[in-house]
């Protein structure tokens, strides 16, 4: 999480939505940074108003502080994970995908309390403010890169070039018609908040 505090804006920090590119570049600039461990970098909306917020409205009005983030499509995201818990340096640990398919990997993932290996949380709930249900103030999908750095080079005034960090391992990742069907229906919010990143930026 990167908080500008002269720029009125505070960058929250998706998982494997291309945020440690985005730290990389900004962080010099930014007031604060959240960057360890993964569970402060990794603040999701609900717990940076009860938490954060609160914190830095010592400083001054933190009311006026929008919040950013990145939300990256569910399939897309899913494969990520998967690829990324397919390192060698986790292999026979209970989150290594090694052994799995990741058509495996996204059934598992359907089910309401999945195995450690897929138990990888929700972007929705992430971008959710669990009490009164308002998300974000400027939501990006990370499919759309162009409208991102455009929209933080305007507001940071500065040129903006991310470098490639974090990226996970190449592999393929087939899946089943019928799999994302279920995946459709069983975690629709994940959808619905990828496609409403469409219209919030």
């Amino acid at each position: 999480m990167l908080v500008f505090w002269k720029e009125n804006l505070v960058f929250l920090a998706v998982p494997k939505t291309g945020t440690t590119a985005i730290e990389g570049a900004l962080a010099p600039q930014a007031a604060v940074v959240f960057r360890d461990p993964p569970i402060l970098k990794h603040t999701p909306l609900y717990r940076y108003r009860r938490f954060v917020a609160p914190l830095l409205d010592k400083a001054g009005d933190a009311s006026r502080l929008e919040t950013l983030a990145v939300v990256r499509h569910p399939l897309d995201w899913l494969s990520s994970w998967y690829r990324y818990r397919h390192r060698v340096e986790i292999a026979g640990q209970p989150n290594s995908t090694r052994g799995i398919t990741f058509d495996e990997f996204v059934l598992e993932y359907c089910r309401g309390k999945p195995a450690p290996y897929a138990a990888v949380g929700s972007q929705a709930k992430f971008l959710k403010d669990i009490k009164d249900g308002a998300g974000v103030d400027h939501l990006f999908q990370y499919e759309n890169q162009s409208d991102l750095i455009k929209f933080l080079e305007t507001r940071l005034n500065r040129k903006i070039d991310l470098p490639t960090k974090n990226v996970s391992p190449k592999i393929e990742t087939p899946v089943l018609s019928s799999t994302v069907a279920k995946l459709e229906k069983n975690r629709p919010e994940e959808f619905l908040i990828w496609e409403h990143a469409a219209n919030r930026a």
